[in-house]
């Protein structure tokens, strides 16, 4: 049995939490259901709900699609897209909580008379003592990863200029995410970038049929390619999000064939 590429790291798990409750948030406060969530945007249900429940983390691309439904910049949901400011708000919505720097804390602290700074130094250090215990728990829980199981390809999809399916090999494969899956395949090449790197892993659902823009695995003159579909009134093609590389024309001599969908991604720390 073929193991997982690696357990998620501490950063990851805290970026899978924040994600899930800045999404929740805003579903909430935009009283929005998931349903209607996927729809607008194309996410399966199942992926949404990783998301939801803060068991896997989005790719990229899924970001982008649900920051822009809300009309939010990414950052807002994302910590990963979060660049350093003064004011860092962690949750969207209209009870956001921003966390100050160090220096503004300091400046109303000064500002204080030293009964009230006694005060604020009392309050500091017993919020430092809780946050320690929620820390020690956080550790103590991270230490029991579940694995979950898929079949695994061990032929890549490629994010350049083509792999042969022939021969491919089935295994199973063990990763820290859940995720409704049919299997995993790897990723070799970088003409997907920069959402898609050569190593990553992704997760896909088998499909005859895929809608405009939507990043699949595809069958093209018997070569395996990971590419998002293109259908316009004049012709569809397979384009690659790095633009040193060129569209992919399909025509009726092309040997064609949908693989399937890339749901989600999973890279190594």
């Amino acid at each position: 049995m073929a193991r997982g590429r690696g357990k998620l790291t501490p950063q990851d798990k805290e970026d899978m939490k924040v994600f899930s409750a800045n999404l929740n948030s805003i579903l909430s406060d935009r009283n929005c259901k998931q349903a209607e969530l996927s729809r607008a945007t194309g996410i399966p249900p199942s992926t949404l709900t990783g998301y939801v429940k803060g068991t896997s983390l989005p790719i990229p691309g899924n970001v982008q699609k649900i920051a822009d439904f809300f009309g939010v910049p990414k950052s807002t949901l994302d910590p990963r897209f979060v660049t350093a400011n003064p004011v860092v708000y962690s949750i969207v919505g209209e009870s956001n909580t921003p966390n100050y720097s160090t220096s503004s804390i300091q400046t109303i602290y000064d500002e204080l008379k030293p009964p009230r700074q006694a005060k604020v130094l009392t309050y500091a250090e017993r919020q430092r003592d809780e946050q320690r215990k929620e820390e020690t728990k956080k550790n103590e829980v991270s230490e029991v990863i579940q694995l979950y199981s898929y079949d695994y390809y061990d032929h890549p999809a490629s994010a350049g200029t083509g792999q042969y399916l022939n021969d491919v090999r089935v295994e199973r494969i063990e990763l820290p995410v859940d995720i409704d899956a049919d299997f995993v395949i790897p990723i070799k090449g970088d003409s997907m970038e920069p959402d898609y790197h050569d190593g990553d892993l992704v997760f896909i659902q088998t499909s005859v049929d895929l809608n405009d823009g939507v990043i699949g695995v595809f069958n093209y003159n018997g070569d395996a390619y990971i590419k998002q579909l293109v259908i316009d009134k004049e012709q569809a093609y397979l384009h690659s999000l790095n633009p040193a590389y060129k569209d992919m024309p399909i025509t009726p001599e092309t040997d064609f064939r949908i693989i399937g969908e890339v749901v989600d991604l999973y890279r190594e720390g």
